[in-house]
């Protein structure tokens, strides 16, 4: 999610692209995603620019998207990062919380990540994320390494008439999680 501060919004173009993405979704029937806005409370305005120029966020934030895909309920939110891995300091334990909450009424959670050096994008589930979480609970490493996402996730840019077709990659997961389920119950 984009923060605010004196150089703007920033991490916001990842997420046009992703707003972009789910508009051609909605309009090709594949999936009804939107972005969940933080309500921000201003405290400086520029009345000249008429721009904001401090402010301060009203609550906490749950995630950054919600939808249906399909008949499968989905929340994710969007992160970059310009390191080797993911710094778990970028993910809120209310996030964490509402994930899982999500998850344990039988929706799909997922984090979108962009390595900005690399240029790629995979998604990254829910477990697999809650896994490394609860690793640096107890005093394991502080980030999820870029070895750590699966490459059958990576996100391929510009396919299917879409900017970032993530569908492609979450069609995987699912049909990786039916065969876990079944697997588990045989």
């Amino acid at each position: 999610m984009g923060y605010w501060n004196t150089r703007g919004l920033r991490g916001s173009t990842f997420e046009e692209i992703i707003n972009m993405t789910n508009d051609m979704y909605r309009q090709k029937g594949l999936a009804m995603v939107q972005k969940i806005p933080t309500p921000i409370k201003p405290i400086k305005i520029d009345s000249k620019q008429r721009t904001i120029t401090l402010a301060y966020f009203e609550q906490k934030s749950t995630v950054d998207y919600i939808g249906i895909v399909q008949g499968y309920s989905i929340c994710f939110d969007a992160k970059e990062t310009s390191a080797a891995s993911l710094p778990l300091a970028n993910i809120h334990e209310h996030q964490i919380e509402f994930m899982k909450d999500f998850e344990n009424q039988k929706g799909i959670a997922f984090l979108l990540v962009y390595f900005t050096k690399k240029d790629e994008c995979f998604l990254f589930p829910f477990k697999d994320l809650y896994y490394y979480y609860c690793m640096a609970k107890n005093g394991a490493r502080k980030s999820i390494p870029y070895e750590a996402f699966d490459q059958s996730y990576k996100i391929q840019n510009g396919t299917g008439g879409v900017s970032l077709h993530y569908l492609v990659a979450l069609q995987r997961y699912l049909v990786n999680l039916h065969k876990e389920r079944e697997s588990k119950e045989a």
